[in-house]
């Protein structure tokens, strides 16, 4: 099974990053996690990303707030999926990181999720695994059906509700 990489800009990016490890564990994938910035230590996520594939990844996720080039850096050295979730920062909380995450140049893409959307990253690289993976894809699966359950559960309890008034 490939695993995912999750690269963070700075070691403050890890409460946010921790959602996307609690996913990895539900669904059984493995994965490790750096810290690496795009500025303050560019050779190594460009030394990591660069051999990311020959050491057995599918995906990588970046997470980084404020100027956030991390996702595009990784993008530059690889041809893996990119994955880049904006870190809410205290300044422009976290748009600064979203339009610089989002606007990347023709040619070099990254998925973006939701500022601070490690958890939907994460789901993003286990469904891009589950495309040579049925295990995992049934997986998916299964957890899509139980949230269909549940809506209708609360549909039909909000029903019983309306119908007392």
């Amino acid at each position: 099974m490939k695993k995912i990489a999750v690269l963070m800009g700075s070691d403050s990016d890890l409460p946010v990053v921790k959602a996307a490890f609690a996913v990895f564990k539900e669904y059984g994938v493995p994965y490790e996690a750096h810290v690496m910035s795009a500025h303050r230590s560019p050779e190594a996520v460009r030394d990591f990303t660069a051999s990311a594939r020959e050491k057995g990844f599918g995906a990588i996720i970046a997470a980084a707030g404020k100027a956030a080039h991390l996702a595009g850096a990784v993008a530059a050295n690889t041809t893996l999926p990119v994955i880049g979730i904006p870190v809410k920062s205290s300044t422009l909380d976290g748009l600064d990181a979203l339009l610089a995450t989002v606007q990347m140049p023709s040619g070099m893409p990254v998925a973006t999720v939701a500022i601070d959307g490690a958890h939907n990253a994460a789901l993003l690289a286990v469904q891009m695994l589950a495309i040579e993976d049925a295990e995992i894809a049934q997986k998916l699966f299964v957890k899509r059906e139980a949230m269909k359950a549940q809506i209708a559960e609360k549909d039909a309890k909000l029903q019983k509700e309306l119908e007392m008034l």
